[in-house]
């Protein structure tokens, strides 16, 4: 396929493999951790400190990955990290284990993701920087298809069996693994690096970057501290009456419409504007959750399922390619994991307001608050392209 280079394909399929052995354990976890005596309380918080390490991690090894000027390492030893953490998930079942099997696996993310988006983003222009990442959100989430259906048709066999399920998802883990042996990292300049990469210091480029992106980082996490866990989607569709298996059902769907609508976006997005797709993405979304705070049929559910595939295909690349495009090259591993970073932490502080507005005003006011929030950003998005004029026409692709 033209624009897909080989390095671009390797990255994905490493992703695809990743994801499968990833989104196969998503759907249990809970149901294993419970059976294994963690309490719900207990699962939150293992999940928030997970996060909250991917987060702090993302942003520290990003800015590493470009002061040291080079991508391959982090993204091996992120990727053989949570490789390793899938088995360690079922070989013992003591609390402090799980917590450091959890914690490992969400730590390989916040090493590889910097500067595995930094290499996809040195493979390509600004005129099809948007197709490219949408590829590699294709071939990822297509992941999130075949692993939570393998899991699905492994328990109809094996009910109940989920500590096997976390050795066969060791499997595609090698594979991710073996995949990031036969990348080639293109030289670069020789970088003798001297200077000492604090924990925090990532925040400093919220200060050095561009004006642009830190407008653009604005509305991206004002919009991520209210889009909260997929999972209270999840539950309005068992909460209007459909089984775990069709609940189930419906993340895979959902995956399935992100996997065959990120290319087109992506390739839409190059030819219109990264910035308007990504504000079409955020009005699929806002109709979205506006609907599920009434929506009590399962066709209805099941199409908004649909659509918000369409949501993530319309924001989750661009958003990144848009980064790179705004910054410097030799800072895109710290301006993407920054973003991710930061993302990360709104992210769990997302899931906690809405879980709190669910608890005391039920779904409907959840969804609405957060459908309100989202046409907010929609607006501050707007009024930026008509601030921003000037710089648009000095480098279109940039929107």
């Amino acid at each position: 396929m033209k624009h897909i280079s080989r390095t671009v394909l390797i990255l994905s399929l490493v992703s695809f493999f990743t994801d499968v052995a990833s989104e196969m354990l998503y759907p249990v976890m809970p149901i294993y951790l419970g059976s294994i005596g963690f309490s719900v309380v207990i699962i939150g918080v293992l999940e928030g400190f997970a996060e909250a390490i991917a987060g702090l991690s993302k942003g520290y090894f990003g800015k590493m990955s470009d002061i040291n000027g080079k991508r391959l390492p982090f993204i091996q030893w992120g990727y053989a990290l949570s490789a390793i953490s899938k088995p360690m998930m079922g070989t013992f079942v003591f609390p402090l284990w799980i917590f450091l099997a959890r914690t490992l696996d969400r730590f390989g993310k916040g090493i590889r993701t910097g500067a595995r988006d930094a290499m996809l983003s040195d493979e390509t222009t600004k005129e099809n920087k948007a197709k490219v990442f949408g590829f590699h959100r294709t071939m990822d989430t297509f992941g999130a298809v075949v692993g939570p259906v393998s899991a699905l048709v492994y328990l109809y066999f094996r009910p109940g069996d989920y500590r096997t399920l976390f050795f066969i998802a060791f499997a595609p883990g090698i594979l991710a693994l073996l995949s990031t042996v036969i990348l080639k990292e293109k030289k670069k300049p020789d970088h003798s690096a001297t200077e000492k990469v604090k924990l925090v210091d990532f925040i400093s480029y919220l200060k050095k970057g561009p004006a642009m992106y830190k407008r653009l980082l604005i509305g991206l996490l004002v919009f991520a501290l209210f889009n909260s866990s997929d999972v209270f989607l999840l539950l309005k569709a068992k909460e209007s009456g459909m089984d775990d298996t069709y609940v189930i059902g419906m993340y895979i769907l959902y995956n399935l419409s992100y996997a065959i609508l990120a290319l087109p976006m992506g390739i839409l997005a190059d030819k219109l504007g990264l910035k308007t797709i990504f504000i079409t993405g955020l009005l699929i979304f806002a109709a979205v959750y506006f609907s599920m705070a009434i929506a009590t049929s399962t066709a209805v559910i099941t199409g908004l399922f649909l659509l918000y595939g369409a949501f993530s295909a319309a924001t989750e690349g661009i958003s990144k390619a848009w980064i790179s495009n705004i910054c410097a090259k030799k800072d895109t591993a710290t301006a993407i994991g920054t973003y991710a970073g930061m993302q990360s932490i709104c992210t769990m502080l997302a899931s906690s307001i809405c879980g709190v507005i669910w608890f005391y005003y039920g779904a409907a006011a959840t969804f609405i608050v957060t459908g309100s929030i989202t046409v907010l950003v929609i607006v501050y998005f707007m009024w930026q392209v008509r601030e921003q004029s000037a710089s648009e026409a000095s480098a279109p692709s940039s929107f």
